[in-house]
């Protein structure tokens, strides 16, 4: 039996987001810039995904963009934000665990003149909300961060840290990353009070290459590319129709089922750390009240890629960190103080709206089998 756990790297698309996708490929082809029956067909499908999208954001559709996935919303969210703001200051505020598509640009703004200020998080693995209270000062023209770590689970203090940085400084410009978080956590992005808000499809049921990103209104943002204008200026080129479509379609999904996957998740993740907690050597990484969508672990001794081929061989699929890191050791988990050993042997498990109970005893099983076997083997016993 075959047991996908790396639900963080990329979600198997729902059967609605398929049939959506293929719909809009052979039935709604048109291009939604044609002025003909077929482009306002393709037309109606991206306002229709819009609206989805928006239900779950909390949020008007208007504000709705989608670009080719996170990493562009990333980009746009800040690269655009900074362009449009030229004469504002020069200081952005960040986190040391940010993903690589805001860490990465970030890097980059800070070559080209800007002061970045990178909040850690504190000794026990949270963050405190006070340090970014006092990192935004007058010079600030942007704070960037993560709504929830997609390595350890952990969520940021967003909902105390924004409001408080927008009532002091109303000019900053706020944005999250909320790929990890993003329908796991009840979420108004008006109410909130955020100015940019990233998310992604593929990690929802959708087809890979698709995202979005919302803009409150009267927030200005430059495009960082340009072309045809769609997405008014945004993300120029035509919009590929299927994928949003398959993006509305799997948003839908959720929205109808959004408590019982959430209720999945608690279990399973309660589940999994009391058979974790049964296994000898397995050490668990991820807070107690994390997003409960992954759980991160370590078998200190026995190295991450060593864990996950072993597990491989039995079908069962998990990560050593991020996907986008290739296997690389994670930096993330050291800025959380891990100890070394820990950071060399971390596995990260994540659900799906599919995952099993049946499926985690399996992973557990397994799991335990494959430690003894492993630490013997690398002289930890």
């Amino acid at each position: 039996m075959e047991i996908y756990l790396d639900n963080c790297a990329t979600t198997r698309v729902c059967p609605e987001a398929a049939e959506a996708a293929m719909n809009a490929m052979v039935r709604d082809y048109g291009n939604p810039s044609s002025l003909h029956k077929k482009g306002l067909d393709a037309e109606h499908i991206l306002t229709a995904a819009r609206k989805e999208a928006a239900a779950l954001l909390g949020c008007a559709y208007d504000c709705v963009y989608f670009t080719g996935g996170a990493t562009d919303s990333n980009n746009i969210a800040i690269q655009g934000a900074l362009a449009a703001r030229p004469r504002a200051g020069k200081t952005i505020v960040t986190t040391t665990v940010e993903h690589s598509s805001v860490g990465a640009t970030i890097t980059a703004m800070e070559k080209r003149g800007y002061t970045v200020k990178r909040v850690a998080p504190r000794a026990d693995g949270h963050f405190d909300p006070y340090d970014f209270l006092d990192a935004v000062d007058e010079d600030t023209v942007l704070l960037s961060m993560m709504m929830v770590n997609n390595e350890m689970g952990t969520i940021l203090p967003y909902d105390k840290v924004i409001p408080a940085v927008k009532k002091r400084f109303p000019e900053l410009i706020t944005h999250i990353d909320g790929v990890q978080g993003f329908t796991k956590i009840p979420l108004s992005v008006e109410r909130l009070g955020v100015d940019l808000f990233s998310f992604s499809g593929h990690k929802l049921y959708a087809p890979k290459g698709v995202g979005g990103l919302y803009i409150r209104k009267g927030v200005r943002i430059l495009p960082v590319e340009y072309g045809g204008g769609q997405e008014k200026n945004l993300h120029s080129g035509t919009e590929a129709v299927p994928m949003i479509a398959g993006m509305g379609a799997a948003f839908s999904m959720i929205r109808k089922n959004q408590a019982a996957i959430a209720r999945n998740y608690r279990e399973l993740n309660a589940q999994l750390r009391a058979r974790m907690a049964e296994i000898p050597g397995v050490v668990i990484n991820s807070p107690a009240d994390g997003c409960p969508h992954l759980l991160n672990i370590s078998v200190p001794g026995v190295p991450s890629e060593i864990m996950l081929h072993a597990l491989e061989e039995k079908e069962i699929y998990v990560s050593s960190g991020s996907a986008c890191s290739k296997g690389a050791q994670s930096s993330t988990l050291a800025a959380f103080h891990l100890p070394l050993e820990r950071v060399r042997s971390a596995l990260r498990i994540s659900f799906s709206r599919e995952t099993t109970a049946e499926q985690i005893d399996c992973f557990a099983d397994a799991l335990r089998e494959v430690t003894e076997k492993l630490r013997k083997v690398v002289g930890v016993d």
